[in-house]
């Protein structure tokens, strides 16, 4: 592999997280307006996301089986064209139907990178570590980007344009990736760049059996929290109109995401697991006070607890990276994503049924708090070492 086509392995593997998690926020920005435009309540304007988020994780196993057998950089050119021309899709949805269809389509597409983008950098990189951390940037800093994207471009043109215009950047992002996959300049990836170690089989049962579990709940409150901060923020923080809450979640997910290169670079060095035990027990006090917190408070606290959750995303992936064979490494993340994005995408109807019960977060952010404390109780139980060896 080429020193050109691995930097471009993490360039375009890097581009399509942040799309990845683009257009989610995009969506609960516009949640903001949409009840208005179509004449519906806002807990039910959240549900027709709720199909898209559930293909987003369910179908993950079956793109990851794809780039495992047949090809990673083929499914990523898929991917491109197809989550921008759904993108293009939900802007052009004359009603709810049709945009819930769109965002499903979205979802469908969407559930590609993940599983095989993840595992196409870890194939290509040198320092394991420190590529997933700066593509896990990208990620973390998506929703922050699709916040502000979707203030800007709702302003100036309406709900529509703020999937209409990214999903063109999307495509167009597609056509210069399979342009360059024809021409040679990127090329398919079969074997690590860096080879891992063995793999003792007792560890990898023990680390797929803790990690689905704290996958789960740990996905659970990162889906849960994105619906839930824009609503938070314009009940709570006085950010002055969508402009003002769009800007104070752009602002709390872009810190935030900064935590992840970070995060990267010391699990090549340290302990992932420990890792991911500090990020939880970091997370838990924060989930259970922020619904009480107003002003600065509540978006230092947001910002907090999303970067202690995101902290524990590079040191996951390394982990289900290092007791997995290569062969089945886009397949493990499918099923890594099954549960955190499919499964845990059920945390948003959770927070609409409890918003529509209680009227506020408070139980809601109790539940995610508890999620935090089983997350860091079950990591005790994975295997123990320092660097994974990645």
């Amino acid at each position: 592999m080429s020193v050109l086509s691995a930097r471009l392995a993490l360039v375009f593997s890097c581009v399509a997280h942040l799309f990845a998690h683009l257009f989610e926020p995009i969506f609960f920005i516009a949640a903001l307006v949409l009840p208005k435009e179509f004449g519906l309540p806002y807990d039910q304007i959240l549900t027709l996301i709720v199909a898209g988020k559930l293909l987003y994780g369910v179908l993950a196993p079956l793109a990851g089986w794809l780039g495992d057998r047949w090809s990673a950089v083929g499914m990523m050119a898929v991917y491109f064209l197809g989550v921008g021309a759904s993108a293009v899709l939900v802007g052009l949805a004359p009603t709810p139907f049709w945009v819930a269809v769109a965002l499903a389509a979205l979802g469908a597409f969407g559930s590609i990178y993940h599983p095989v983008g993840i595992a196409w950098v870890v194939r290509s990189a040198q320092n394991v570590g420190a590529a997933i951390g700066v593509n896990g940037l990208f990620g973390g800093i998506g929703p922050g980007v699709g916040g502000a994207v979707a203030a800007l471009l709702i302003g100036a043109a309406g709900w529509r344009a703020a999937f209409i215009v990214p999903g063109v950047a999307c495509l167009g992002v597609g056509v210069v990736f399979v342009v360059l996959i024809a021409r040679g300049v990127v090329v398919e990836v079969k074997a690590d760049h860096r080879p891992a170690p063995a793999i003792d089989k007792g560890d990898a049962v023990r680390a797929a059996i803790v990690l689905s579990l704290t996958m789960l709940c740990g996905g659970l409150i990162y889906q849960a929290i994105q619906p839930a901060l824009p609503k938070l923020f314009e009940d709570r923080l006085g950010a002055g109109g969508l402009s003002g809450v769009a800007t104070a979640v752009t602002a709390a997910y872009m810190i935030a995401g900064l935590t992840q290169v970070v995060a990267g670079r010391l699990t090549d060095l340290a302990s992932p697991k420990m890792f991911y035990i500090g990020s939880a027990l970091v997370q838990a006090p924060l989930l259970l006070v922020l619904p009480h917190l107003t002003g600065l408070g509540l978006a230092a606290g947001a910002t907090l607890a999303l970067a202690a959750n995101m902290a524990g995303a590079p040191a996951e992936n390394i982990m289900i990276a290092r007791y997995t064979p290569m062969r089945w490494r886009g397949t493990a993340f499918g099923m890594k994503f099954i549960l955190a994005f499919g499964v845990s995408g059920l945390g948003v109807p959770l927070v609409s049924v409890l918003h529509a019960a209680t009227g506020g977060f408070g139980l809601l952010f109790v539940v995610l708090g508890l999620c935090a404390v089983i997350v860091a109780t079950a990591s005790l139980l994975l295997p123990s070492g320092k660097s994974v060896g990645m």
